[in-house]
């Protein structure tokens, strides 16, 4: 049976279940906190003072891994933010909180350290999230928007950068032409699909539109782009609140999560205002811009127990992972056999997953406590950000408690 014979709603995590749970992990496996800070610090540059940044307004929302360093991606979600895109060494000591250095330099920074606008249009502005590509390659997705939460100024183009690896040089940029955005379009996750007409320059690239909902297709071998949409790219209203250790906040974002199956050729995505998961068949995207009054074949892949944003995929065997914000736990779900598991409860380490990563038969989760970041009662005296490690010692082994407590045919 295809995905697509997968039409009936489904429910992938019990809440019953979860709240009943006391341990860390359910399926035996460990929580590692690689990294955790209060705040996140930076050392200015020569020349320029510390006396604008706002430790308390910096908050990551994306990570990628490379053999020996960890990026995190801080967006200018609200003044004071000193760089967009860092880097931490790949080793360090369990638990550790390690400086993160501005990547590749200070240069790229020039919002974070007031310059003008022509000099910081020419680095990164805002960035949500960053991919590695074959090639060793980083694609860094620049929003152009500061203070996305307060008062959304736009003041730049939003492009992708993408910078060889070896030399931390600029090998191409891609402004994102006009008649694919929308006057409040944010753009905050992308997919590479190297899988449909070859890699690196020549890769598709799927980036979220999440606040004008949307998912914007880039053909890296020709050179354009357009634009896909859909109801189910939307907020669900009813969703828009979200409680997280008794503290709730609202706030009606679009589309975010993805995770990218090759072998399925399917894109999962999910707004964060929703308690849904849909999927998207990659040769829909990758055809060119729909036609007018196209009917896009979007599928209801699942519904969970309450909203995520953070998504990842095990390309070995398509096992999706995501985090319902509510239960603070991570789950898992296979789209082809139907198996699932909980694989991790902790209401304090799990708060707010925004992004979820698989690598070498790893789960990496980025935690924080956006709640208080958000209402801006966070506290410089506990800790607010966290990088998480689950590990597979093989396969991972799915431990259906019922059946009926995860999905709902």
């Amino acid at each position: 049976m295809t995905l697509y014979g997968l039409r009936t709603m489904r429910t992938l995590v019990a809440s019953l279940f979860l709240l009943a749970l006391s341990s860390w992990s359910v399926s035996g496996l460990q929580l590692d906190v690689i990294n955790q800070w209060n705040f996140l610090q930076f050392t200015p540059p020569r020349g320029f003072s510390s006396q604008g940044f706002r430790p308390e307004n910096t908050i990551f929302t994306g990570l990628e891994l490379t053999d020996d360093r960890i990026f995190i991606a801080m967006p200018r979600l609200r003044a004071g933010i000193p760089a967009t895109l860092a880097t931490i060494p790949r080793n360090t000591p369990a638990g550790s909180s390690p400086q993160p250095q501005p990547y590749p330099d200070w240069s790229y920074h020039g919002a974070g350290l007031g310059l003008d606008n022509e000099t910081t249009c020419a680095g990164l502005v805002s960035v949500y999230r960053m991919r590695v590509d074959s090639c060793n390659r980083l694609w860094v997705l620049d929003a152009g928007i500061m203070t996305s939460i307060d008062d959304f100024q736009r003041i730049c183009n939003p492009k992708l950068m993408v910078f060889d690896l070896k030399t931390n040089q600029v090998v191409r940029r891609i402004d994102f032409p006009r008649q694919v955005l929308r006057p409040s379009s944010l753009l905050a996750n992308l997919i590479i699909d190297e899988s449909v007409q070859g890699t690196c320059d020549s890769a598709f690239v799927y980036v979220a539109d999440t606040v004008t909902a949307g998912i914007l297709v880039f053909d890296g071998l020709r050179g354009t782009m357009w634009r896909v949409s859909h109801p189910s790219m939307f907020p669900d209203p009813n969703f828009a609140t979200y409680t997280i250790t008794d503290e709730s906040f609202t706030l009606p974002d679009g589309v975010v999560g993805l995770a990218h199956s090759p072998k399925l050729a399917t894109l999962f995505f999910q707004p964060l205002a929703t308690d849904r998961i849909f999927s998207i068949p990659t040769a829909t995207l990758t055809k060119g811009p729909p036609a007018e009054f196209e009917d896009i074949p979007v599928v209801l892949a699942g519904k969970k127990s309450s909203q995520g944003l953070g998504l990842a995929l095990n390309p070995n065997d398509d096992t999706l992972y995501f985090s319902p914000l509510t239960e603070t736990s991570v789950a898992s779900w296979n789209p082809l056999t139907n198996r699932q598991e909980l694989l991790a409860y902790n209401p304090e380490l799990l708060q707010f997953a925004s992004e979820l990563r698989f690598t070498n038969n790893e789960l990496w989760l980025l935690t924080t406590r956006f709640q208080k970041f958000f209402k801006r009662t966070v506290s410089p005296n506990e800790v607010n950000l966290r990088i998480i490690r689950i590990r597979f010692n093989s396969t991972p082994a799915f431990n259906s408690i019922s059946n009926n407590l995860y999905f709902k045919k």
